[in-house]
């Protein structure tokens, strides 16, 4: 989906709609908004630099390879 300030907005709202099947549910609609954003946030934490290495994480939840 587009940047929450883009003009753009309408359009990816429509694409997202438009790609949900027929019997889609406003929780179906509302999921799939909040996945789109958890992803758009993710990638842009990435692009920052904002990221910890696998290793780290598995060490701080005591897991092994």
């Amino acid at each position: 989906m587009a940047d929450k300030t883009s003009p753009d907005i309408r359009a990816a709202a429509h694409r997202l709609i438009d790609s949900l099947p027929l019997n889609a549910t406003r929780d179906d609609v509302m999921q799939q908004i909040y996945v789109r954003q958890c992803i758009e946030c993710g990638l842009d934490d990435a692009k920052a630099g904002r990221v910890v290495d696998v290793e780290e994480v598995r060490r701080g939840f005591g897991l092994n390879k």
